[in-house]
């Protein structure tokens, strides 16, 4: 029996994961919570074999959440179950001790499939989020490489950055979300070893991705 426990803001969602495990008799929903901070709090508890875990999720995100759970409870696995299907989201995980990482648009026998697979050690990615990868080392492949491996995005977002866009500016320029712009941004400036938007500034000069006198 693998024991499962959900960990996501959405009822619904919680509600309709629960019930499409439980027609399974290999897998045991033994609870669920709506924060990181509750989820962790009940690991000794209930002592799952598996954590599904979401990732945007208010007050401590699904990255926080993961490495405590990896610090509280090394054993546990953890499968990221996510509408995000950005690189940078499954590098993060993976570094954080994740084991698998699935699209919430997956069907529901890829689900099941994914908890089998990751409960027995292995890793286990969505097609979805495999497609991603295989188009961003296409792409890097066809593209000189950036000395500093920033992602063509991660280009595009300093560049807005270092112009004196917002992060809300930036997000309705590029049509995704202020949180999505924040995580690359704090992507950005881990990759350079920047600090602040002055040095953030003085690099896309440097490197030629904006003008001084921009």
């Amino acid at each position: 029996m693998i024991k499962v426990l959900i960990v996501d803001d959405h009822a619904l969602f919680r509600r309709g994961l629960r019930s499409l495990l439980a027609t399974y008799s290999d897998i045991e929903v033994v609870g669920e919570s709506s924060n990181g901070a509750d989820a962790i709090a009940m690991l000794p508890e209930v002592k799952p074999d598996l954590v599904l875990l979401d990732i945007g999720m208010p007050g401590m995100n699904g990255f926080e959440a993961l490495k405590r759970m990896k610090q509280s409870s090394p054993d546990v696995k953890v499968l990221v179950l996510t509408q995000y299907d950005l690189e940078e989201y499954l590098y993060t995980v993976l570094r954080s001790g994740g084991h698998g990482y699935v699209l919430k648009e997956t069907a529901s026998d890829e689900i099941v499939f994914a908890i089998r697979a990751t409960s027995e050690g292995k890793a286990y990615l969505s097609p979805g989020i495999l497609q991603v990868l295989i188009d961003e080392f296409v792409r890097n492949e066809q593209t000189p490489q950036n000395p500093d491996k920033l992602t063509p995005r991660e280009e595009e977002i300093l560049k807005l950055l270092a112009l004196g866009r917002s992060g809300r500016e930036v997000a309705e320029r590029l049509g995704i979300t202020l949180k999505t712009v924040q995580t690359h941004r704090y992507h950005i400036m881990d990759k350079l070893a920047i600090g602040n938007r002055a040095e953030l500034v003085r690099y896309a000069i440097r490197k030629g991705i904006i003008s001084a006198d921009a």
